[in-house]
This record gives C-alpha cells, sequence and structure tokens, in this order.
C-alpha cells in the first residue's frame, strides 16, 4: 500500500512542476497581450485535481483496498501513459500551454505534437480523463475513479466550450 501512496506522491509533484511551467507560460502569454477566460471553473477544477489525489489516498488507506495485479499494473500502464500524453502535449504547445485558458491574440493555432492528430481533439483531456480513472484503480479506489470521471467530465464540457469560445474570439 505504501508504494502506492508514494505513486500518488510522484504524480502530485508532476502537478507542482505543471504549475511551474503554467506560471511561467502565462507571465509569456500575459506579456504579449494574451486574454485569460473561465476564471469561474478554474477553482473547482483545482478542488477537483486536489481532491483527485487525497481520495485516492484516503480510499485505500480506510477501506484497505487490495492491490490486484491483473487491474493494478495495467492502471499504472495507463496512468504512465497518460503522463507522457500529458507532456508530450505541454511540449507541443510550448509557452501556450496553460492549466487555465489563456489565449494570445493573433497566435496560429498549434499543429504538431499530439494536436496535428486530427481524430484526437482534446489531447490533454483526454489524458487527464485516463489519469483520473487509472490512477485510483491502481489500488482499486474505485469510488474515487468513479466520483473523479463523473465530476470532471460535467467540468470538461464548460471547460471546452469556455475554450472553444476564446479561441473563436481570439480568431474572428
Amino acid at each position: 500500500m505504501y508504494w502506492y501512496f508514494a505513486l500518488v506522491g510522484l504524480v502530485a509533484l508532476e502537478r507542482l512542476a505543471e504549475l511551474v511551467v503554467a506560471r511561467r507560460n502565462l507571465a509569456w502569454s500575459l506579456a504579449r497581450g494574451g486574454v485569460v477566460s473561465g476564471r469561474g471553473h478554474y477553482p473547482p477544477m483545482v478542488v477537483l485535481h486536489v481532491g483527485l489525489l487525497a481520495a485516492c489516498v484516503l480510499e485505500v488507506g480506510l477501506t484497505d483496498r487490495p492491490f490486484v495485479p491483473a487491474l493494478g499494473w495495467t492502471m499504472v500502464a495507463l496512468t504512465v501513459a497518460a503522463q507522457a500524453l500529458r507532456w508530450w502535449c505541454i511540449t507541443a504547445l510550448g509557452p501556450h500551454w496553460n492549466t487555465q485558458v489563456v489565449v494570445v491574440p493573433g497566435s496560429p493555432l498549434i499543429r504538431r505534437g499530439p494536436y496535428r492528430l486530427s481524430w484526437l481533439r482534446h489531447p490533454n483531456y483526454v489524458a487527464v480523463a485516463v489519469e483520473g480513472a487509472a490512477l485510483p484503480l491502481v489500488h482499486g479506489a474505485w469510488i474515487t475513479a468513479l466520483a473523479f470521471t463523473t465530476l470532471n467530465a460535467a467540468l470538461m464540457v464548460v471547460r471546452i466550450r469556455c475554450e472553444s469560445a476564446a479561441l473563436s474570439a481570439a480568431t474572428a
């Protein structure tokens, strides 16, 4: 069980690294006239993501969920794949990537990395969804996986609409 807590801790450290990158990229965007949109949904998104990590630890610790190797190792692989996809997105978007919706007017749409794949419209959000289901299921935290997946789906509807509107306004 403690190795699982360490895995969740590593994901938390990864999230902190994302915030460092996002802060740097926000400064870059704002210096170029970037416009931040969707401030209303951002705090609930932060709470949801912090809650995911806390709930993983709490559910496994309080319920003494067993590690089921066939499920657990598959979910570890999916968690790692989600991290790889997320960092591919971050690398492809470069200074345009952020945890907030920030659009620099006049910037072209990014068409490299996973964003060149027309069948994968929101690769970063796919990474979030996969991680949100897989990380809890590594150690059988199915309540956390179900709750995060449901709440994240609702939040992604709002987020994607916000992002689409911001991009449309910037290119109009």
